[in-house]
């Protein structure tokens, strides 16, 4: 993925994988695959709150977890929020599918916890951070259904999920598709100053004020996963009146360019 966006090229150790929404991390010494959004047991949860029949993913959304981890060689899978689809407790179709997922694994499953992982920890064989993420090396990771600690802000990438962005894609004789895409800018750390704890603390250090937050200059950059479960829906970017979900966004990633899965830079969300 060209990570180009109007400012200096960097190397970045978060990349997406091609045609996959899914993406390998390299920090801390360890290789991590990353995903977001993964909504286990969508269907049963579609069938009894829309009407909506569909045969279960479970498994085939297990395999592609696992072929991938294999293909990377990952240490470590992390789910960057809604491992779960229910809000509340689990359904047996979404609890049986969770932990079937997670016992067929050889690596540790870090979940970064969502609005929708409830009390996942009491009962998943999974690692559940706070909701306002976790750093793991230079590597911040959140939801992004609430605002993140400024550990996580100060991070050389900041990953998010939650929003599941998406864009309508319009050809020559006017039919029309939408297809997951990837949002990646820089952080704008403006849009987080009257958010940030002014007790936090960060390297051990307690805070008095929020001059710790990184200068626009140094602010790293901020990558919007797409839904891995691909039945859950989104936001579309491109289509006006359609607002985001997470707190911080539109406001909280500057220059933000949209890509496929397949890697295609689509430019500016907001313009294509």
């Amino acid at each position: 993925m060209d990570h180009g966006s109007g400012r200096e090229s960097r190397t970045t150790p978060v990349e997406p994988i091609p045609g996959e929404a899914a993406a390998v991390v390299r920090t801390d010494g360890r290789v991590l695959l990353a995903i977001a959004d993964f909504h286990a047991g969508i269907e049963a949860a579609l069938r009894s709150e829309r009407g909506v029949n569909l045969d279960s993913n479970a498994e085939e959304r297990r395999e592609r977890v696992q072929s991938l981890l294999d293909s990377v060689g990952a240490d470590e899978l992390v789910v960057i929020g809604d491992f779960m689809h229910s809000i509340g407790g689990p359904g047996g179709a979404e609890r049986g599918e969770i932990e079937v997922l997670v016992e067929s694994l050889s690596v540790p499953v870090t979940v970064v916890k969502g609005n929708h992982d409830g009390e996942l920890g009491e009962w998943a064989a999974v690692d559940v951070t706070d909701a306002s993420g976790v750093c793991i090396g230079d590597v911040g990771f959140a939801h992004g259904h609430t605002w993140p600690a400024l550990e996580v802000l100060r991070a050389d990438v900041v990953c998010v999920g939650h929003e599941h962005p998406q864009v309508r894609l319009t050809d020559e004789v006017g039919g029309s598709r939408v297809e997951r895409v990837w949002l990646r800018g820089g952080l704008e750390p403006s849009a987080f100053a009257e958010h940030v704890d002014p007790d936090a603390a960060v390297d051990g250090t307690a805070n008095e004020t929020v001059d710790l937050l990184p200068s626009r200059d140094d602010a790293g950059d901020l990558v919007v996963f797409p839904a891995f479960n691909d039945r859950t829906g989104g936001t579309w970017t491109n289509v006006d009146g359609r607002g985001f979900l997470a707190p911080f966004l539109p406001q909280g990633l500057r220059d933000g360019q949209a890509y496929l899965l397949d890697g295609t830079r689509l430019g500016r969300y907001d313009r294509i």
